[in-house]
């Protein structure tokens, strides 16, 4: 990532909170930034409030009846939360769901298209970045005749990412891309990731529970708990974190460390001390 790019501020959350049914509190006061060009990871266990992040910013909320009651969200300078999600595609920002969510019926390469519905630019240019998915993901190639729903779990994970790719994005906002996954294959999804970034320019903004593997691909980290950022810096910097290494990766300086046997209350005074 170059040092233009590490300047340009694509993606800026500014203090969101979000309610769901007007009464559970889920983001109290969550702050990002997102380069433009960079592959920046939003970490944390289940439930500390990533998806909702992801779901605030591509304005999904709304269908879960949940909704941004405090702060602004802002992409390339321009606040964004009135946009529909349609809208929000048009303007290249683009969400990978979690669970992949493929249109089980149509084919492999019938779900590809179906990520260009808001492109204008003519099918010659769609051909093209079909051609380019099928280089990024051959697997989806050899099957893309083949019924979506009879497709393997990576399989479908590529079909959601390939599908992204077709809306020609400049942002991508991909969802727990690891789960459910085989770890070879979780591997292989991250380098594709990688390599879309450095060779598309395509800028990522990751949820994810692995903290492991998206620490090694992503330049910049935030850790969620309980609905708040109570770490951010640089990915290096936070795989070499005494607490991030004892409670997500699993290390210590006493060796390997199960994060259930920390006692809660010890994690959250070192956290907000």
């Amino acid at each position: 990532m170059s040092e233009t790019a590490k300047a340009q501020t694509l993606l800026e959350v500014n203090n969101i909170e979000v309610i769901y049914n007007h009464v559970i509190l889920v983001l109290k006061g969550v702050s990002l930034k997102v380069p433009k060009g960079g592959i920046t990871a939003l970490l944390g266990g289940n439930g500390a409030g990533k998806s909702t992040t992801l779901k605030s910013i591509s304005n999904l909320l709304r269908s879960e009846r949940g909704e941004v009651t405090k702060g602004t969200i802002q992409y390339r300078g321009e606040d964004i939360s009135t946009l529909s999600p349609a809208a929000l595609v048009r303007r290249g920002v683009i969400q990978v769901m979690e669970g992949r969510h493929c249109f089980e019926h149509l084919t492999v390469e019938e779900n590809l298209m179906t990520g260009a519905y808001t492109r204008g630019d003519g099918r010659g240019a769609v051909d093209t970045d079909l051609q380019m998915v099928y280089d990024y993901f051959p697997r989806l190639k050899e099957r893309r005749k083949s019924q979506a729903g009879y497709t393997s779990g990576g399989e479908q994970q590529m079909i959601a990412i390939g599908r992204a790719l077709m809306s020609k994005p400049e942002t991508i906002l991909l969802d727990e891309p690891s789960m459910g996954l085989a770890p070879q294959l979780v591997e292989e999804i991250f380098a594709i990731v990688k390599n879309l970034n450095e060779k598309e320019g395509a800028t990522f903004l990751l949820a994810e529970q692995n903290t492991n593997v998206a620490l090694r691909f992503a330049h910049y980290g935030y850790i969620l708990e309980s609905g708040r950022v109570v770490m951010d810096g640089p990915a290096a910097d936070l795989r070499e974190n005494p607490d991030v290494k004892e409670f997500y990766l699993g290390m210590s300086d006493e060796g390997r460390k199960s994060f259930r046997d920390v006692r809660s209350y010890r994690r959250r005074k070192r956290w907000l001390a």
